[in-house]
């Protein structure tokens, strides 16, 4: 699950979701395009908002990605 999809299940915005990890909005939206990884403790906080390991909101998106480019 990307994170795009799990800010859209709770109906969060990209801005709500940059206030609560202080960062800005285009931060978020840069994350999610793939164009910019987030440090580990912006990361870190991402996950504790959606009560997920890290690694199931950021090597899922990211091996997702990889797969579609490579098909």
């Amino acid at each position: 699950m990307t994170l795009r999809q799990l800010r859209n299940d709770k109906n969060m915005t990209q801005e709500q979701l940059a206030e609560i990890v202080g960062v800005t909005p285009s931060q978020i939206s840069y994350i999610e395009s793939g164009f910019r990884t987030p440090s580990l403790k912006v990361a870190m906080k991402i996950a504790n908002v959606f009560n997920l390991p890290i690694e199931k909101i950021f090597l899922q998106s990211k091996e997702q990605k990889n797969t579609t480019l490579s098909a």
